[in-house]
C-alpha cells in the first residue's frame, strides 16, 4: 500500500511514519498547511519537518499555497468549531492530491495529537475520502504521541507553542483559559481535545 501522508509538523510525523515503516508501508509526506499563521511560524514548521525528511530520506511533497484572508474567513464562518474549517480544507486537499497522483489512500498525522479533535479529523477525512474516490487509511496514532515527543526533544527539533492558526496563539494566553489547563493538570484529570496546546506541544 503507497500512502500519501498529509503532515502537519516535523515533531508530529515522527511516530506515525516510524509506525507506518514497521508495518511495510510505503508513504509519502505531504505538507499542505494554510492554517498555521504567521508566515513565519509556518516557514519554521517546514523547515523542521524538511530537515527531518532529510535525516530520515523521506519522500517529501510541499504545497506552499498560503491564502491567508481565505482561510481567516473559512475559520470564522464556521458555526461551531473553527477546527472544522481547518481540519475540512487541508484534508481535502490531501485526498484530491492522493486520488489524481496514483495513491491507494491517504492518512494523516493529526491523528498522533491527544490536543486534537480526533472524532472529528476521522469522519472528515472520511467523508473527504469517499468524495474523491480514495480509501482513507486511518491509525490512532496517539498511542506514540510521548514515544514522538522524547524523540524530538532528543533530536533538538523546535516543537510549536500553539497549534497554529492565529487563534489558538491568541487563546494560549488568556488567563482563564491558562488557569483551567493548570487545574486540570494539579487534579490529575484527562484534559479534553482542544485546539491550543498547553507549553511544548504536538
Amino acid at each position: 500500500m503507497n500512502i500519501l501522508l498529509h503532515v502537519c509538523c516535523g515533531p508530529c510525523s515522527i511516530f506515525p511514519t516510524q509506525s507506518l515503516t514497521e508495518q511495510g508501508r510505503d508513504f509519502t509526506l505531504y505538507f499542505f498547511n494554510p492554517n498555521i499563521h504567521p508566515y513565519r511560524e509556518f516557514k519554521r514548521r517546514l523547515n523542521t519537518l524538511r530537515e527531518y525528511c532529510e535525516y530520515k530520506k523521506y519522500k517529501l511533497v510541499v504545497d506552499k499555497s498560503y491564502p491567508l484572508e481565505e482561510t481567516l474567513r473559512g475559520m470564522l464562518s464556521e458555526p461551531v468549531v473553527r477546527c472544522a474549517y481547518c481540519y475540512r480544507v487541508r484534508l481535502e486537499q490531501a485526498a484530491r492530491y492522493a486520488s489524481e497522483n496514483g495513491f491507494d489512500a491517504f492518512s494523516t498525522t493529526l491523528l498522533v495529537s491527544p490536543y486534537q479533535k480526533h472524532q472529528m479529523i476521522r469522519e472528515t477525512a472520511e467523508a473527504m475520502g469517499k468524495k474523491y474516490g480514495i480509501p482513507f487509511y486511518y491509525q490512532d496514532f496517539r498511542e506514540g504521541y510521548q514515544e514522538g515527543v522524547a524523540i524530538s526533544l532528543q533530536l533538538e527539533m523546535y516543537r510549536q507553542p500553539y497549534c497554529g492558526c492565529i487563534f489558538s496563539e491568541r487563546d494560549r494566553y488568556e488567563p482563564h483559559k491558562k488557569k483551567k489547563l493548570l487545574a486540570a493538570g494539579a487534579a490529575g484529570e484527562k484534559q479534553p481535545e482542544q485546539t491550543e496546546r498547553p507549553g511544548e506541544n504536538q
